[in-house]
C-alpha cells in the first residue's frame, strides 16, 4: 500500500457533522434504507449540500440492486420487483437535484473540486445503475460528463482520493464490462490502472470514511477479479470497522482464504 498521501481539506466531505457520518456509517454497514433516510433528512437541513445527495443516491442504488437479486433477466426482475419502481423514481429525482446543484456551483466557480467530484460521482451512480444494475444501454452523456469532471478534479488536485476511487471504477468497468469497440468509443479503460488507483487511495492517510470507501472499492474489484486472498484480508479489516455489514460476513463465511 502507498502511504503518506493526505487528503486535502477541500474534499473531506464527511466532516460536515455527525448526522452525515451516521448516514455514511449506515451505508458502509449495508443498512441502505437507514442511510437513504438519514441523507434525506440532511437535505431538509441544507438543500444545497451535495454530500447528502451522493450518499442517498448510492444507498438507493444499492437498495434497488439488492431488491432485484441475481436474476440474469434484469427487465423481468424489475417487472417482478414491487419496491423497485419507487426506488428508481427516488434515485432519479435525487440525481437530478444533485446534478443541478453541482452544475450551478460550477457556473460560479469552474474549479470547485467538490462540485466537480460530486457531479462526476452522481453521474457515475446513474450510469452504473442503468448499465450494470438494470442492463439498459443508456447514460452516455452522463458518462462523459462524469469522466470530464473527475479528470478535472484530479488535474487540479491529484490527492482527491474520492475522485481517484471513482475514476478507478471508470477504468475497471470500461475495461472489464465493455466490448473492444465500445471501450474505444468510451475513451478506453484499464483494469491495471484501476487497481493502481484503488490501491493508492486505500493506502492513503485519509478521512476515516474516505479510506473506507477506497477499501470497499478495492475489495469489490478484487472479488470480481477472483483475487480472493487479498480480498479476504481487506474484508476482515473492513468487518472490524463495520460489523453489521452482512455482505462482508457472508463473503468471509464462504471465503476459502478465511476458512483454511
Amino acid at each position: 500500500m502507498t502511504a503518506g498521501l493526505v487528503a486535502g481539506p477541500s474534499f473531506s466531505v464527511f466532516a460536515e457533522g455527525p448526522a452525515l457520518a451516521d448516514a455514511q456509517r449506515a451505508f458502509f454497514n449495508a443498512r441502505y434504507q437507514t442511510a437513504a433516510d438519514l441523507a434525506l433528512a440532511l437535505q431538509a437541513v441544507d438543500a444545497d449540500a451535495l454530500a447528502p445527495y451522493e450518499v442517498r443516491t448510492s444507498a438507493l442504488h444499492f437498495q434497488l440492486r439488492d431488491a432485484l437479486g441475481p436474476q440474469p433477466d434484469k427487465d423481468q426482475a424489475f417487472k417482478m420487483c414491487v419496491a423497485c419502481p419507487e426506488l428508481l423514481k427516488a434515485f432519479l429525482a435525487d440525481t437530478k437535484k444533485g446534478q443541478v446543484i453541482a452544475r450551478t456551483r460550477l457556473e460560479v466557480d469552474p474549479g470547485d473540486d467538490d462540485a466537480l467530484f460530486f457531479l462526476g460521482k452522481l453521474n457515475l451512480n446513474y450510469v452504473w445503475l442503468q448499465i450494470e444494475t438494470l442492463g439498459r444501454k443508456t447514460g452516455w452523456s452522463e458518462y462523459w460528463e462524469a469522466r470530464r469532471s473527475l479528470d478535472a478534479a484530479l488535474k487540479d488536485n491529484p490527492r482527491h482520493m474520492r475522485a481517484r476511487v471513482a475514476r478507478a471504477w471508470v477504468d475497471y468497468i470500461v475495461d472489464t464490462k465493455m466490448t473492444r469497440g465500445t471501450r474505444w468509443i468510451l475513451g478506453g479503460g484499464s483494469k491495471k490502472r484501476a487497481f493502481i488507483g484503488a490501491r493508492e487511495a486505500a493506502g492513503s492517510d485519509s478521512d476515516f470514511f474516505v479510506h473506507a470507501e477506497a477499501e470497499f472499492a478495492l475489495w469489490e474489484m478484487l472479488v470480481r477479479d477472483r483475487q480472493l486472498p487479498e480480498a479476504t484480508t481487506i474484508a476482515q479489516r473492513l468487518a472490524r470497522d463495520f460489523p453489521e455489514n452482512h455482505k462482508l460476513a457472508t463473503f468471509l463465511k464462504n471465503s476459502p482464504a478465511a476458512n483454511p
